[in-house]
């Protein structure tokens, strides 16, 4: 499978992600799968931590929890690293918990790297990486934030997914 390119259109402005489908094939088809069932299309990033990360893939634009599918397996020993620009799967503290929300990394996140087996060094699924628009996500990171029941860093300004489409 070639890797898959896939285009998000936001608030904000639009970026590019291409998919690792060598190094993450279960990571790569389950976003591919969400991505042309439409579910990323008006989801909001609802955690965006300046000189971290910015995370999506959870909820409308109403604030509601969407529903997902079954969780996947972790593929955070498949030797991609959490590097700026890099997109991962987001989880729970469960190391097989990953549906639909993913993050991008804002900056080099070695501490969620795979180091182990062990519920603490297991890490989080990189995936992929941003080709194109990092300047729109870098963008997310300038927006002020709050705490509030959905996130410790929740924009003040929505951020929202126009469409997802995969263009290649």
């Amino acid at each position: 499978m070639a890797n898959p390119i896939i285009l998000f259109e936001t608030t904000l402005g639009n970026f590019k992600l291409e998919l690792d489908a060598e190094k993450a094939p279960i990571s790569t088809a389950n976003f591919v799968d969400y991505v042309t069932a439409g579910f990323y299309t008006g989801t909001i990033f609802h955690r965006v931590i300046a000189g971290f990360m910015a995370q999506g893939g959870g909820f409308d634009v109403a604030k509601r929890q969407k529903p997902t599918k079954a969780p996947i397996q972790n593929e955070a020993a498949n030797g991609l690293k959490n590097l700026r620009g890099t997109v991962a799967m987001a989880r729970t503290s469960d190391l097989h918990s990953a549906t639909a929300q993913f993050f991008i990394n804002l900056v080099d996140n070695d501490f969620l790297d795979h180091q182990d087996t062990s519920q603490q060094g297991y890490g989080y699924a990189v995936f992929g990486k941003v080709i194109e628009g990092m300047e729109v996500i870098d963008k997310m990171a300038t927006i002020p934030t709050i705490q509030n029941q959905f996130s410790e860093a929740f924009p003040q300004q929505t951020i929202a997914v126009r469409k997802a489409t995969v263009v290649s």
